[in-house]
């Protein structure tokens, strides 16, 4: 039973690097998303006016808020799986 806990610990640890490494990339796009934000002049745009600029500033602002929101998602099914695999441990020491 040792051995399954501890190859299913292996595979959880091989899926958290996988997720490090794609929460990585999308960091890496919200800083070039930043940049580019960041690079737009503060005069008048193209943006049909002032309508049209409050449009895709609440478009920018919806894309940020999901990007948060699929951040914490992922870190609250990482807690759960490493709770359930220290559940399962402990209830093997009880053993």
């Amino acid at each position: 039973m040792e051995q399954k806990i501890s190859e299913i610990i292996v595979h959880m640890s091989n899926s958290h690097q996988q997720m490090a490494r794609i929460i990585d990339a999308e960091r890496e796009v919200a800083v070039r998303m930043a940049q580019i934000v960041h690079a737009i002049p503060d005069g008048e745009s193209v943006f049909e006016g002032t309508p049209g600029l409050l449009e895709n500033t609440g478009r920018v602002n919806k894309s940020v808020i999901s990007y948060l929101n699929a951040i914490a998602d992922l870190q609250e099914a990482m807690a759960e799986n490493l709770g359930l695999v220290l559940k399962e441990t402990r209830g093997q020491e009880e053993e």
